[in-house]
């Protein structure tokens, strides 16, 4: 899937994660492809939107429901994800679950990434994913080891893998992204829950909220932190 890039703030870095390639993660991995995703220095109107605080976090959690999408192009693609990194920095540490219109319809896989190494995908039989499923992921970092799991609680599924990486540990996020910046269309918008960072309340990190442009015809905004601290809802504006 080809990918498109954006105008930048004159100073600001742009990084691929999510690079262009075709992994197979054992066995009947799915043939999924994505485009480039860009990280920037902290800056709304990217192709990523959601809360990041800035700091050397050793974990970072959230959850959210695999919301239902109905695809308005063969370019829509878009993932939730948490990760440790990406926003001030040139490495990314995360794992989330893509949804993929390429084929006409969407098709959710889940993967991780250690960029800049190329993403990898689990696959569907062994990491089944669908609308409605309530997914939790963490990232969890000793020293330069990385930990990501991925858990389906509807499937009861986990997957697990460490990783080592020599990165910055600038900061912590949960976000959706949209690596080709075409979203498709997402009832009732995305809803993370149980968002912590070194086990404290999302809310108690400084967080600061991105917006991430949809092709340049909208703008998906993170709503306020929740009373519980841990929750808020990506929406399209």
């Amino acid at each position: 899937m080809s990918s498109r890039s954006f105008p930048r703030p004159l100073g600001l870095l742009a990084v691929g994660a999510f690079a262009a390639a075709t992994l197979v993660a054992g066995a009947g991995a799915g043939p999924v492809t994505f485009g480039s995703h860009f990280h920037g220095n902290h800056y709304s109107g990217g192709n990523w939107g959601g809360y990041v605080s800035f700091g050397s976090f050793t974990t970072a959690t959230a959850g959210w429901t695999e919301p239902s999408a109905t695809c308005n192009s063969s370019n829509d693609l878009f993932a939730p994800w948490v990760g440790i990194d990406g926003d001030g920095s040139s490495s990314v540490e995360q794992t989330g679950v893509a949804t993929d219109c390429s084929s006409g319809s969407p098709q959710y896989q889940a993967w991780y990434e250690m960029y800049p190494a190329a993403p990898v995908y689990y696959s569907a039989s062994e990491a089944p994913v669908k609308a409605g499923d309530h997914i939790t992921a963490t990232v969890t970092r000793s020293n330069n080891s990385y930990k990501l799991d991925l858990k389906n609680d509807t499937q009861g599924w986990t997957k697990t893998t460490t990783q080592s990486l020599n990165a910055k540990h600038s900061s912590a996020e949960a976000i959706i992204e949209s690596p080709t910046d075409s979203y498709p269309a997402i009832s009732g918008g995305v809803k993370f829950d149980g968002v912590k960072f070194d086990g404290k309340n999302l809310a108690d990190t400084s967080p600061q909220g991105l917006n991430a442009d949809d092709g340049g015809s909208a703008t998906w905004v993170p709503g306020a932190i929740g009373s519980d601290g841990q929750s808020f809802a990506m929406n399209r504006q």
